[in-house]
């Protein structure tokens, strides 16, 4: 599988039959793989992303997971660049505002990180919480996107 190196650390990539099935970060060292193909489009767009040139996506993706949770990553996708929302609403957006732990449960399995941007996800109270590539990956990306985090990680 290859890893790239990103601004925010080097990402695990992993694709089945052209289709982008898997992107988190990793500690791992970058791949001596040369990239090409839709493992080259990933990082050029992930890249572009990062440089605050692209605000939106156009990757083909398999999302891997069960129905509900592919519900709740296709709710967090249509979150717009720059904007976020949180867990209640999107579960009251899903029909189901009891399932708050069930849709966080679902935004921390999200298998395609920064892609599938769970990141836009906040607390309640206007807090960062937990993200799978870590808070300050989190606040960055928040940042990057323009939204105002106003709050201390330490």
């Amino acid at each position: 599988m290859p890893i790239i190196a990103t601004t925010l650390g080097n990402m695990l990539i992993e694709l089945d039959e052209g289709k982008l099935t898997l992107l988190r970060f990793t500690e791992d060292p970058v791949s001596d793989e040369s990239l090409e193909g839709m493992v080259k489009e990933v990082k050029h767009q992930l890249d572009e992303y990062l440089s605050g040139k692209r605000k939106v996506f156009d990757l083909p993706l398999d999302l891997k997971g069960t129905d509900f949770q592919k519900s709740v990553w296709q709710a967090v996708n249509e979150i717009p660049f720059g904007q976020t929302t949180t867990y209640m609403k999107l579960s009251q957006k899903l029909g189901n505002p009891a399932a708050i732990r069930a849709v966080g449960a679902a935004i921390g399995a999200n298998p395609i990180l920064v892609i599938v941007p769970c990141h836009r996800i906040i607390g309640t109270n206007g807090q960062l919480t937990g993200y799978a590539g870590g808070l300050e990956r989190k606040q960055a990306l928040l940042e990057l996107e323009g939204f105002p985090v106003q709050q201390s990680l330490f």
